[in-house]
């Protein structure tokens, strides 16, 4: 009987409770994915000018391209420039500490410049920079 009871014993104490542990790895995952800043694109390559002044912007989480013929793109998407302002509305809602930076092709005009940032501005973000190159 003895030696059953210390049997008994014995495989308790080999028993392992992993399940600590697997919430300490859901958690840090769920940590990791709240705090993880994504790269967003415009969703065309924009041939910018050349500047000697420009300087790298950091957090620079909002990204309105111009193309050549006018097209407002972001994120992949092409925008009419009345949907400008909702959508820098609703990216700035899900990162608050982004910038606007408007990639506006070498041949664009400066009325759909102007228009983008009025709306970036409208839309209540006040950090609109303009993406240049390096000479």
């Amino acid at each position: 009987m003895k030696q059953h009871f210390q049997n008994l014993v014995d495989e308790e104490e080999a028993v392992i409770d992993l399940t600590p542990m697997l919430d300490v790895v859901f958690i840090m995952l769920i940590f990791f994915i709240v705090t993880a800043s994504f790269v967003k694109e415009s969703g065309i390559d924009v041939n910018r000018p050349e500047a000697a002044t420009a300087v790298k912007k950091d957090r620079a989480n909002i990204l309105v391209a111009i193309s050549d013929k006018g097209e407002i793109w972001i994120n992949k998407r092409r925008i009419d420039v009345r949907a400008v302002q909702a959508n820098i509305e609703r990216l700035h809602a899900e990162n608050p500490q982004g910038t606007v930076v408007i990639q506006a092709d070498k041949k664009a005009t400066t009325d759909t410049l102007i228009k983008v940032m009025d709306s970036a501005r409208a839309a209540g973000v006040f950090d609109v920079s303009i993406a240049a190159q390096e000479p």
